[in-house]
Order: structure tokens, then C-alpha cells, then sequence
């Protein structure tokens, strides 16, 4: 089976009409959650099931869906907990200077005098831009703004990212 990429989590189900509630992890839900998307619901110990979107509306916090040929909370209450996922050919072109998490995390981080830093290991979304945790041997994470003037170039062919260390960056 080819790779495959987490948009969402089953939270609950919502009314008695099979819809469920889910906590979206995708930057397009519009795209992934449109009436006639596939998504695979993966579930630990369970074989995958394809799942057909019948509807999407949002609510709160939630995205609510529905499936195809899935009319009743009885047929969907099962799906609690469940994990909503797609395939890489799922996966859309991005702007340049745009990423996908799997394509970063794991990268190696060098400074632009070619000094490694270390790697990436997770990405913070804390607010107007995305912070990216750099793990480094026997020192504290070091935490980049992913911002113009720090990260200078992203080399997924390579595995890299060189960025501009500014002042106050390292202590």
C-alpha cells in the first residue's frame, strides 16, 4: 500500500443521521472533505475501509461528515476514534515555498557557513508562522521561525535546509 497521509480523526458521532465529528488535520478541508472524496478510515487492529463523503458542513471546531450508503449513527458509531487518511496521489501541488510536515520533518538543518545544526523533528504552529524544532546532539532543541530572513533554502531533493542563524537564534 502506498504511503499514507493523516487529514482528520473521528472524534464522536453527531445526531442520530450518521454523521460524525471529526478533528481536521488537513490545510484543505474544502478539498479533502468534498462530497464524493474518498478517504480511508484506519482503525488499530481493523482492516482499512474506504469511505465515500456523502456531506461536509463545519460546526464549531469540527468538520461534520457523512458517508455514502451510511444513514444512521448505528453505522457509523464504530468509526469513533478512527483515523481519516488519503494517498500520496491524493497529495496537491503546493505553492513554492510551501511544504507538506512529512516533506520536513527529518530534514537536516545546516547553517549558511555549512555548520550542521541537526535535524528537524517536529513543526509548531503557534501563530502567524510556523516555528520548526531543530533536535541538536547534546544540546537544547533549537526552535527556527520558518520565516524569509531565517530559512534561506528548503533542498528536499537533498535533505536539507540551510538557514541564517540571526542573532539571539542560538544562546
Amino acid at each position: 500500500m502506498s504511503e499514507l497521509y493523516n487529514v482528520g480523526k473521528i472524534v464522536n458521532t453527531q445526531g442520530l443521521k450518521g454523521e460524525v465529528r471529526v478533528i481536521s488535520r488537513t490545510d484543505f478541508p474544502d478539498e479533502r472533505y468534498k462530497k464524493g472524496a474518498s478517504l480511508l478510515l484506519i482503525q488499530e487492529g481493523k482492516a482499512p475501509i474506504e469511505l465515500i463523503v456523502a456531506s461536509h458542513r463545519k460546526h464549531k471546531n469540527f468538520d461534520i461528515l457523512s458517508f455514502e450508503g451510511m444513514s444512521s449513527i448505528n453505522d457509523v458509531e464504530k468509526f469513533r476514534e478512527g483515523i481519516l487518511k488519503i494517498t500520496a496521489d491524493q497529495l496537491q501541488d503546493l505553492p513554492e515555498n510551501e511544504f507538506y510536515l512529512h516533506e520536513i520533518v527529518g530534514l537536516s538543518v545546516q547553517s549558511e557557513d555549512g555548520e550542521l545544526l541537526g535535524k528537524i523533528k517536529e513543526v509548531l504552529s503557534p501563530g502567524a508562522n510556523d516555528v520548526w524544532v531543530i533536535q541538536r546532539p547534546k544540546q537544547k532543541d533549537l526552535l527556527i521561525p520558518y520565516i524569509e530572513p531565517v530559512v534561506k533554502k528548503v533542498d528536499l531533493e537533498h535533505q536539507m535546509v540551510t538557514i541564517h542563524l540571526l542573532e539571539g537564534l542560538i544562546d
